[in-house]
């Protein structure tokens, strides 16, 4: 086929006059070289102020090219096959189907010669072009040929694999170092770009698989079939890049890697792990400098938020922050830090591992090794003039009783415990071996925390829920009637799963003078959370009612974090929750 003009072209689809052309492609130049990946076409759609799509489709039917809807496609291996793994993720174009005999491929720029050129030679045959935004071609791209399937491409089992960790390398979309080094970014790149906190290499007898964990709930990703192969290079790879002794399998072992992404600084804590397939690999990615939200953001109540303010400024007293692993604990507690930081308080942390690194406050990390535990560095904290301590975690009597002497010192103390909510910290502490006058005395306040993913906005409906489901799973009986209840329907901005992000809901609970007696006599955790709650304390279920009504997350969501997994079973029926 004859290349075309792009102004001529642009001008009989009355999309841009020669000039703005020259406009626009001057000032998308000057955006690329100031680093933007922004594709030409989407740039200039974005300047004649049409959506991609529209934009494309305008363009098509001046050329005579159809425009295509990959969401709505199933694309055979047969047609895959048709284009190389290299060729489609280069030009960024990908086979959609073959009508007898001809080639169908989508491209989004079709003003691209040598792309244009590269496919034709590539299919070996009659090809036809239509056309598909680039966003939904590299989705595409992703979910059939596989994350990192051109650089497996270029692989053989005979190349050399080099594995050197280049110093102060920035990590990007498309690295041109070898191949394993290239793969490895490209995972950690895409985690990135989907929000993951958490990427998992997993290996079996057949398959190496890898995950991401997204709002708090695992993907796989898919990949291409021949990753098994390439399995101890890709793990040697990570091991040299967090510092670990690559010779050693047997044993597992902790690293940490600090990469660029797109400028920004990420930590990365490595974990690995011996499995019968090999070892199994964690990687947690940490974001400096995001972590930090004010107390606005953390999903409080305005009551709520008063209260912690006023807890978090007392002169001593211990504020202990509750859930299981992963709840937020630790951004909660980063918050209060950072809400009271100032030149007139010094305030030590002992953490391990010291997650994020906050300017102005001692941070020291827990190295169990040479016998610097949090027992140990809370001692020696103490000498060190200290107005505020932050405990990453109280898990034995030693820490718990130093942590509540310097309390009643005249420190205030922050850290964290693992009860399922606020009322059982008390009895928690108790068990340990602390005397309770001691908690009585000592404790200000309990915040149990849990993480639900809230609502994509982007397709957020409303829902209608049947009365007798919502009594059945303790719904405020009174606000059935008039609570409005929405859902994801799931699209591409939320991988077609409704929900994205996240934000916590929250049971506070303050020492009062009707609580203290009972921590003293030693009452139940059901005893002393029925006081606080005719005191006004709201519950992790009632807190997560609030932000369903609110229209933040789902009555599903609430269920999944504050009831057990098979309880959550019992209560929910499919036939219950429908759309409107």
């Amino acid at each position: 086929m004859a290349f075309l003009s792009l102004k001529s072209v642009f001008a009989q689809a009355n999309l841009g006059s020669a000039d703005q052309i020259d406009t626009w492609s001057r000032a998308w130049g000057a955006a690329a070289a100031n680093g933007s990946t922004e594709p030409r076409l989407a740039f200039f759609a974005r300047e004649s102020g049409l959506a991609e799509d529209a934009f494309l489709q305008r363009l098509g039917q001046a050329l005579g090219w159809s425009f295509v809807e990959l969401k709505g496609i199933t694309l055979e291996n047969e047609v895959r096959k048709r284009i190389s793994t290299k060729v489609a993720f280069q030009h960024m174009v990908i086979p959609v189907s073959v009508e007898a005999g001809v080639l169908r491929v989508a491209v989004s720029d079709p003003f691209d010669a040598s792309m244009l050129s590269a496919v034709q030679f590539d299919a070996r045959g009659a090809v036809e072009f239509c056309l598909a935004p680039r966003s939904e071609i590299e989705k595409a791209l992703k979910k059939y040929y596989g994350v990192g399937a051109e650089t497996l491409d270029e692989m053989s089992e005979d190349e050399p694999i080099e594995l050197e960790l280049a110093d102060n390398r920035e990590i990007t979309g498309d690295d041109q170092d070898a191949s394993v080094i290239k793969f490895v970014n490209q995972v950690i790149w895409e985690a990135y770009k989907d929000r993951s906190t958490d990427i998992h290499f997993e290996p079996s007898e057949d398959e190496l698989r890898i995950r991401y964990r997204i709002d708090g709930i695992l993907h796989q990703t898919p990949l291409p079939p021949q990753i098994k192969r390439y399995q101890a290079a890709l793990i040697s790879r990570i091991k040299v890049m967090s510092g670990m002794n690559i010779a050693e399998k047997r044993l597992p072992q902790d690293g940490r890697i600090n990469v660029r992404i797109k400028g920004e600084e990420i930590d990365i804590r490595v974990s690995t792990v011996p499995t019968v397939w090999g070892e199994s690999v964690s990687l947690r990615l940490l974001t400096r400098g995001k972590i930090f939200f004010g107390l606005d953001r953390l999903g409080f109540g305005g009551e709520e938020e008063a209260q912690i303010r006023d807890i978090i400024v007392k002169p001593h007293g211990i504020f202990l922050v509750t859930g299981p692993t992963g709840s937020g604990k630790s951004t909660s507690l980063y918050a209060f830090l950072s809400t009271i930081n100032s030149v007139t308080k010094r305030i030590i942390t002992i953490e391990e591992p010291v997650e994020y690194e906050l300017k102005g406050i001692n941070q020291i990390p827990v190295r169990s090794d040479i016998g610097l535990t949090f027992a140990v560095g809370l001692r020696h904290i103490l000498r060190q003039d200290p107005n505020v301590i932050m405990v990453g975690e109280i898990r034995d009597l030693e820490t718990a009783e130093i942590a509540i002497r310097a309390s009643l010192t005249g420190h205030l103390v922050f850290s964290t415990l693992h009860t399922n909510d606020a009322p059982s910290a008390f009895t928690r502490l108790i068990d340990m071996g602390i005397e309770p006058f001691l908690v009585a005395s000592s404790l200000e306040a309990v915040m149990a925390q849990r993480l639900v993913r809230t609502i994509c906005p982007s397709c957020k409906t409303p829902q209608r829920v049947d009365a007798e489901y919502l009594a059945k799973v303790g719904f405020p009986a009174k606000e059935i009637a008039t609570a409005t209840f929405w859902k994801g329907t799931g699209c591409e901005d939320c991988r077609q799963l409704g929900y994205q992000g996240r934000t916590g809901i929250h049971e506070l609970l303050v020492m009062t003078e009707a609580i203290r007696p009972l921590v003293m006599n030693r009452a139940p955790a059901t005893t002393i959370a029925h006081t606080a709650k005719v005191q006004g304390m709201r519950t992790l279920r009632e807190d997560g009612w609030r932000k369903v009504k609110l229209g933040q997350t789902t009555i599903e969501e609430v269920l999944r974090v504050t009831q057990t997994e098979e309880h959550v079973k019992g209560l929910i029926g499919d036939d219950k929750v429908t759309g409107k």
